[in-house]
């Protein structure tokens, strides 16, 4: 159970890492006004990073610490939401594709 434990340490870590790194993205497609990207940013942070680093550390035991970081994560995943004005990211990503310019 050592190994076990001290891999899926090493997975939480590696997530809260990448989760930073798509925060940090996420700032520079907003600065740069590049919605798209800013909504996959936002997608992919809250369906996947945050769903998985949920998962490992359930296996490994949730504690306040953890449940702070999740708590953490999950509001300023909101405040970019309310910045792109997105109360829905399906389906504000798929009116704007249906709804994009051709040419």
């Amino acid at each position: 159970m050592v190994k076990r434990d001290k891999r899926l340490e090493k997975g939480i870590e590696s997530l809260k890492k990448e989760i930073e790194e798509h925060f940090e993205r996420l700032d520079k497609d907003i600065i740069e006004k590049d919605e798209i990207l800013a909504r996959y940013h936002i997608k992919e942070i809250d369906k996947s990073l945050i769903t998985a680093l949920e998962h490992k550390l359930s296996l490994l035991g949730i504690n306040d610490k953890d449940l702070g970081i999740i708590k953490k994560y999950k509001s300023r995943l909101e405040e970019y939401k309310r910045k792109l004005s997105m109360t829905n990211c399906e389906d504000s990503c798929f009116y704007f594709i249906l709804n994009a310019p051709t040419g």
